[in-house]
């Protein structure tokens, strides 16, 4: 990677990008720390370990605990692109816009932006809700700056300062968006997924820097190694993948012959990435989330709530939950393997062009054994993604480890759906800064043969 970061250097064009890129990163890092005015830090940081907000944090760099302008960050955007997608295999007049090419891309990304407002809204209420809700039925606002409190208390400051926040903070998830799109187009990779490595990272740093300076030397050294340790096991399952045979045949139009060659199909161990740990994690924080929101904290179905269907409950509880997880896991790994490889229309696909597996039957046969290897794999990539995603509650009950808050704090600041979005986005920019240098090499040689061809 460092190899290709040096020869990316090298090229005007890419370097261009390269600094484009590092440009709107850094205008979205200055976003993370303006605070919202008339908002406490403090009453973001004592919300944070809830589960829904505990997830946002940590996507956003820890913006949402400071109740800076990028308090959302990305995350409406990302739920609406699922939203969007599962639509689109849904409803027959999104399909039909996916298949129009340029045109209809630009129809679906527009109607994913009207998605995202929607959601950003409604993420933005129910964070101003949460907060209302959790100190003492409006009596204590020290989550608001001592100038809004007074204010506050009045019947139409309530109203005021929710329309206030909400419409901040739904404009910097708005503006998140923007630069996310900016660097898409401008810079190097996906800028949607960029951004959300750069929080990650920046929260874990910022946690890891805090641990250095209060001289946990042994405790940060060793998430370290583990660190390292999980993300080479990513590494090595994100390449594993099994490749089918298929064998064309020669065929002869006019005086040329054709086919003859022999190729394969690429099914990856682990081919729907972080997305059924998103839908996982997604599912089980939503009704949290709806609780915390419109349920008081004394309510008897907030507790048991709060007991057996989150990992704030008890021994028995975390069980549940975590047997809960892993079915969804292993649900939405199959749900989403359908939707991104269809056997049916990849046999038609290989029998249309003279093609067949060896050893199978073209047509049904083809397709079934295609959904038999696709089912197979898709069995090893939904137990990976448990594992990873079990990772933490794992070292919390190593002996030696339970007690040591900031090793609690330390795991729990790269969560495993963080720890698989840092490598498949670094694997990803990689391979677009490949793919830029590469892309230079064959114009600068057309154009060198060009020039040869005039003289």
């Amino acid at each position: 990677m460092f190899e290709t970061i040096r020869n990316a250097f090298k090229i005007k064009d890419v370097r261009k990008k390269i600094f484009m890129t590092i440009l709107f990163v850094i205008l979205f890092r200055v976003g993370c720390y303006i605070t919202v005015p008339g908002l406490s830090q403090i009453s973001f940081e004592e919300n944070s370990n809830m589960n829904i907000f505990g997830l946002l944090n940590s996507i956003t760099g820890s913006a949402l605990s400071q109740g800076t302008l990028f308090s959302l960050g990305i995350s409406p955007y990302i739920n609406a692109s699922i939203i969007v997608q599962l639509l689109t295999v849904a409803i027959p007049a999104l399909e039909r816009l996916s298949k129009e090419g340029d045109e209809g891309r630009e129809k679906i990304d527009k109607i994913t932006r009207w998605v995202t407002l929607v959601l950003a809204i409604v993420s933005a209420v129910g964070i101003f809700l949460t907060l209302k809700n959790n100190y003492s039925n409006y009596v204590n606002t020290s989550w608001l700056g001592a100038q809004y409190a007074e204010f506050f208390a009045t019947p139409g400051g309530q109203w005021i300062m929710g329309i206030y926040i909400v419409t901040v903070l739904v404009g910097g998830s708005m503006l998140c968006m923007w630069i996310g799109e900016r660097i898409t187009e401008y810079g190097v990779s996906n800028g949607i997924s960029l951004l959300i490595f750069v929080g990650i990272i920046a929260t874990a740093a910022q946690q890891l820097a805090t641990t250095f300076a209060a001289g946990n030397w042994a405790e940060a050294l060793i998430f370290l190694a583990g660190l390292v340790i999980v993300f080479t096991f990513i590494i090595w399952v994100d390449g594993a993948e099994r490749k089918i045979k298929v064998q064309y045949a020669k065929q002869v139009k006019g005086n040329k012959m054709y086919g003859g060659q022999s190729t394969f199909i690429p099914i990856k161990v682990n081919a729907s990435g972080v997305m059924p740990l998103i839908f996982a994690y997604a599912l089980m924080s939503f009704p949290t989330m709806i609780i915390q929101t419109f349920v008081r904290e004394d309510s008897g179905f907030r507790q048991w709530w709060t007991t057996w269907m989150t990992t704030a409950g008890n021994a028995c509880g975390v069980v549940v939950y975590n047997v809960i997880l892993a079915i969804l896991i292993f649900v939405f790994a199959y749900f989403y393997s359908q939707i991104q490889f269809n056997p049916v229309e990849i046999s038609r696909n290989i029998q249309n062009n003279g093609g067949f597996v060896m050893g199978i039957r073209p047509g049904r046969e083809t397709a079934e054994y295609l959904a038999k290897v696709v089912s197979r794999i898709t069995l090893w990539g939904a137990v990976f993604l448990a594992i990873i995603a079990f990772v933490p509650s794992i070292l919390f009950s190593i002996p030696g480890w339970v007690g040591m808050n900031t090793a609690s704090q330390l795991v729990s600041s790269m969560s495993a759906t963080g720890m698989l979005i840092v490598v498949s986005v670094a694997l990803e920019f990689n391979k677009a800064l490949e793919n830029q240098i590469l892309m230079r090499h064959y114009k600068g040689l057309l154009g060198s043969n060009s020039k040869g061809f005039l003289r």
